[in-house]
């Protein structure tokens, strides 16, 4: 007897590495020559992987789960004499062969299935159960946005209850069934859970949550779990804005008893823009996208205690910058005096958070499901500029200004977004400063 160290065969042009999915035999089983002996995962494909020898399995040297090196020696099979023979047969085998039998695959069987939402009483019912997904399985999830806890409720027909490529399609063919489903009260233990991890989170004083704080939380994760967040930036020169709004605010006050701050006049750019561009004035429902009727305008706010709200101007993009001013004010007042009414919060369909009102040069916002954008504005700074002029090219001092459009990728590409939040620079920029208040 001998001993035969079988490696981890090549099972690609470009794979450097495979996750052991599961082994078929264990120490002491026997096995003949192109016997399956494990399942491994790639970043690809699945592969069920023979053995090239015949005899008995000695040693077992990385348990499921482990990532492993193509060529690491990963099992240890005592033989009866015959490895040479069966290295030679395997060395008169052409490398095409060689990647055909590795990559051999068993067709799994489906069978399909009747799926039904659990009540929120019962436990959730788990067909499957499997708690180690392959990463070609989480490449799969990924391109389709689901999430490992949707993974982990679609019925497996692998191994050991193990998810197989052909049981997602299958799963999303079906409609995805558990697409929307809450977390029971009582779960499947062997159902995939968010780690809790032992962090040392420090000492110090214990502040409840309160309920408000608690929903923006909640909604906050909600967005970044739901909407794939990319952010783009332009940069504005205000100096005309800045200088026509300095010399009118005054006589603006006095003739319609409102302060004419910068934020209608946001307001007014952006609702421009949004008519310009009425693919970022949607949400998304399922795989529809719902295009509004109405271009109502959502102001982030701060409340007294912290915490944030979104009151609403609606229509905007039919009101003058009287009006405009006027809700603005009005809806600004109610929230520091904590009297918005349920009505003053709704319908928002774009969002826009001023956040150079504390100082910052720019934001990062996150989008106010289930708006597909939000616009941050940053605070208006004097810097030096290069200016073209009748001259030439001169250094002035401008009021610039950094906007930063957050958008979901999943509606919104690249080129929607860059356009409509330069768009909204440009009405900035291109302010009439001959306008009548």
């Amino acid at each position: 007897m001998s001993s035969y160290e079988f490696k981890m065969p090549k099972l690609g042009e470009s794979i450097t590495e495979a996750a052991i999915i599961t082994w078929f035999k264990n120490v002491g089983d026997s096995i003949e020559q192109d016997e399956m002996l494990l399942e491994v995962a790639t970043d690809k494909v699945d592969s069920e992987v023979p053995s090239t020898v015949s005899g008995v399995v000695e040693e077992i040297l990385f348990k499921a789960n482990e990532v492993i090196k193509i060529g690491d020696t990963i099992a240890i099979i005592k033989t009866d004499g015959k490895v040479a023979q069966a290295q030679s047969k395997k060395n008169t085998t052409s490398t095409k062969d060689e990647n055909k039998s590795a990559n051999k695959k068993i067709k799994p069987f489906y069978k399909p299935q009747q799926y039904s939402v659990q009540s929120d009483s019962s436990p959730l019912g788990r067909s499957g159960g499997a708690s180690f997904f392959s990463p070609l399985i989480i490449s799969i999830a990924k391109e389709h946005h689901i999430s490992f806890e949707e993974l982990a409720r679609i019925p497996a027909t692998g191994n050991d209850g193990r998810l197989r490529k052909s049981d997602v399609f299958q799963y999303i063919k079906d409609g995805r069934p558990y697409k929307f489903v809450q977390p029971s009260v009582v779960q499947d233990p062997t159902a995939y859970r968010i780690p809790q991890l032992n962090l040392d989170k420090g000492t110090g004083k214990i502040v409840k949550m309160d309920r408000m704080r608690q929903m923006i939380a909640d909604r906050m994760v909600y967005s970044k779990h739901t909407s794939p967040h990319v952010t783009a930036y332009v940069e504005a020169d205000l100096t005309d804005l800045v200088q026509w709004r300095n010399a009118n605010k005054t006589a603006f006050q006095e003739k319609y008893n409102c302060k004419l701050t910068f934020t209608p006049l946001f307001v007014e750019a952006v609702a421009k823009a949004v008519k310009d561009f009425p693919m970022i004035n949607v949400s998304v429902d399922g795989e529809n996208i719902i295009v509004k009727e109405h271009i109502n305008i959502g102001m982030a706010t701060a409340l007294p205690s912290g915490n944030l709200i979104v009151p609403v101007v609606k229509n905007a993009d039919k009101k003058s910058l009287k009006e405009l001013a006027a809700d603005v004010s009005n809806l600004s007042e109610k929230a520091r005096d904590n009297k918005l009414d349920p009505e003053d919060i709704k319908g928002s369909t774009f969002t826009i958070s001023n956040v150079g009102t504390f100082g910052s040069v720019m934001g990062t916002p996150i989008i106010n499901q289930p708006e597909v954008a939000i616009l941050a504005l940053g605070i208006i700074k004097k810097r030096p500029e290069v200016i073209e002029t009748e001259k030439g090219d001169e250094i002035a001092i401008r009021s610039m200004m950094y906007l930063s459009l957050s958008f979901d990728h999943r509606v919104v590409d690249g080129y929607l977004g860059g356009s409509f939040v330069r768009r909204v620079a440009d009405y900035l920029e291109q302010f009439d400063i001959n306008r009548k208040v």
